[in-house]
């Protein structure tokens, strides 16, 4: 029997329905299982990131506690009069305040007094154990003189801070029959006839200081630490960690080979990497990320890769559920438009057109106004509807996420870090925009060219901490003596330009320099220390000294040489019919 018009139709719209379900789902499948994983490597760097900033953190906590107490005036009093005082009244002092300070440092598994003389004797020493926090008695306490860690830190300067290499220490307490992988944070005590006198020695527990820095990732996250060398300082695998120390070798570049590029001596544009760990059995593969993380300020060249890894399978599990769905959805769409084909085939055409529409114009990229889906129907298409709607919703954060991660990008790319002012790039863009503005309402506009005197010496005889403080300051100083029309850029160092849009007045320019002038050279209070700065001002303006950007800005400049060679604190017009001077 030959099949009329409307079982043919539906018969077709059976299969075009069933067609539609399969191409749904797998496209759904296929994108959010692509999009998950690229999430997933996003959100395991951002949290490397996170963790290895933490641990410079964790070090610079123990470099600042070690540096307390190396400078607390008992410190020294101690170490000089050991000898000369009773024993039973000796160090007390020092290990109530080392014990205070391990009940708050629960990282920290041991803290020592070492003096310079006796062969590097140990003076009072508090650890911690399973019975908690106990200062070994003066009779079991040992040299130490022939420890690298000793001569090291005698050797250097006051204030300075030495941070040894991660290792099985020997001496820290046992636990599951192994030593705890550790390292020592340490400080020379200097007395007052500029001599070393001692060192003040943190150890530092490492799977205790990670398991707090990690303390709040899920638990399906695996944490690796490596040295430079590649060696596993730390793996979800005890065996793999401190493997070296039993004559073995486990290396990161060989689990996850795309970690190459991070050991050794490593290119300076490459600081972190995204990999895959792909596994015989695919419930164990792995998607990880690592960040090279060097030390800053402290006497160690060590440099350590920080990874974490996440099991694909959790990674792609939304999308696997996902696919289940449409899968489900597809097979009970097909099996009613089948048994109903003749009934409804008139009646699913405008909905079934409706979603082929929506998934055609969604996968053509059309996210930010998709076409509206059919989800208030009770029926397989509202159903089907419903997913394809749910689905495109989780693609469109996805996408939503990834722009607002360029977007903070593009802000990083044209903001200096620092003072947060727009960089030079960004003040070229704007420069290129007000000189265009001005060529087409034959209007004028200046630039002034800023840069601080004294600077240098505040950052040689201060420390870079002041220099970054007068800098922000300063900063801030200028910003709010222009309009929000004008742009205040930082090019580098101490030198900023100001952007004065819509400026064709000389005096009005000069009255603004001149306040810029009075305004930067009032000084800057840094922990209770009056700094002298001021800057000198280089004005060039537009058309009349400069048509052309490049030349615009060289003559701003060139007047600002003109001005700090005439004395410090003052400004100078390009032109010479402008030149103003003001006096200190």
């Amino acid at each position: 029997m030959r099949l009329g018009i409307v079982w043919r139709t539906g018969i077709a719209m059976a299969l075009i329905g069933v067609l539609a379900a399969g191409l749904t789902g797998y496209y759904g499948y296929t994108e959010s299982r692509a999009l998950l994983q690229t999430a997933a490597e996003q959100r395991l760097l951002t949290a490397t990131r996170v963790l290895a900033r933490q641990l410079s953190v964790g070090l610079d906590t123990a470099s600042r506690d070690a540096l307390m107490l190396a400078q607390h005036p008992g410190t020294i009093v101690l170490l000089d009069t050991w000898h000369r005082l009773e024993p039973e009244a000796r160090g007390s002092t020092m290990a109530a305040m080392f014990k205070t300070i391990l009940q708050t440092r629960p990282e920290y598994f041991q803290m020592r007094l070492i003096a310079a003389t006796d062969h590097g004797a140990e003076r009072v020493r508090v650890e911690r154990s399973e019975d908690g926090l106990s200062r070994t008695p003066e009779d079991a306490l040992r040299e130490k003189g022939h420890y690298p860690f000793v001569v090291e830190t005698l050797a250097l300067p006051n204030g300075a801070v030495y941070v040894s290499r991660a290792s099985l220490y020997p001496e820290s307490p046992r636990h599951e029959g192994g030593a705890r992988p550790a390292l020592q944070v340490a400080t020379p005590v200097y007395g007052p006839h500029a001599q070393a006198m001692g060192l003040l020695v943190i150890d530092i527990d490492l799977d205790r200081l990670f398991t707090q820095l990690a303390a709040d990732l899920p638990a399906t996250l695996s944490l690796y630490l490596s040295n430079s060398d590649g060696d596993f300082l730390i793996h979800p695998d005890p065996k793999q960690a401190f493997a070296f120390d039993r004559g073995q070798r486990a290396l990161i570049q060989d689990a996850f080979p795309e970690t190459r590029k991070l050991i050794g001596a490593p290119s300076e544009d490459i600081q972190q990497v995204v990999t895959t760990q792909v596994s015989n059995a695919s419930d164990q593969a792995l998607v990880a990320a690592f960040v090279r993380h060097r030390l800053s300020g402290m006497h160690n060249d060590e440099g350590y890769v920080i990874g974490l890894g996440q099991p694909l399978r959790d990674v792609l599990a939304d999308a696997d559920q996902l696919g289940r769905t449409s899968l489900r959805i597809a097979l009970a769409f097909s099996a009613l438009a089948i048994v109903l084909a003749a009934l409804l085939a008139r009646r699913l055409s405008k909905p079934l057109q409706q979603l082929l529409r929506a998934i055609r114009e969604f996968g053509h990229g059309s996210h930010d106004a998709p076409l509206p889906l059919p989800v208030l129907r009770h029926d397989e298409f509202g159903t089907l509807a419903r997913a394809i709607d749910e689905m495109q919703g989780q693609i469109r954060a996805q996408f939503a996420s990834l722009e607002l991660k360029q977007h903070e990008l593009d802000r990083l790319a044209s903001h200096d870090t620092l003072t947060g002012l727009p960089n030079r790039r960004l003040f070229m863009d704007r420069l290129t925009q007000a000189m265009a503005r001005a060529r087409r309402h034959q209007s004028q506009l200046a630039l002034l060219f800023i840069d601080l005197d004294n600077f240098k010496d505040i950052n040689d005889n201060e420390g870079h901490a002041a220099g970054d403080d007068v800098l922000k300051l300063m900063s801030q100083r200028m910003g709010a003596l222009v309009r929000e029309v004008d742009t205040v850029a930082r090019l580098g160092g101490d030198e900023f330009i100001i952007l004065l849009d819509g400026a064709d007045n000389r005096d009005e320019i000069t009255q603004i320099a001149q306040r810029m002038v009075d305004v930067l050279r009032q000084p800057v209070l840094y922990e209770g220390k009056l700094l002298q700065c001021g800057a000198s001002i280089g004005i060039s303006c537009f058309p009349d000294d400069a048509t052309d950007m490049t030349e615009l800005i060289a003559t701003a400049d060139q007047a600002m040489y003109r001005a700090k060679h005439s004395g410090r604190n003052q400004l100078c017009f390009a032109s010479p019919a402008g030149q103003v001077k003001s006096g200190p």
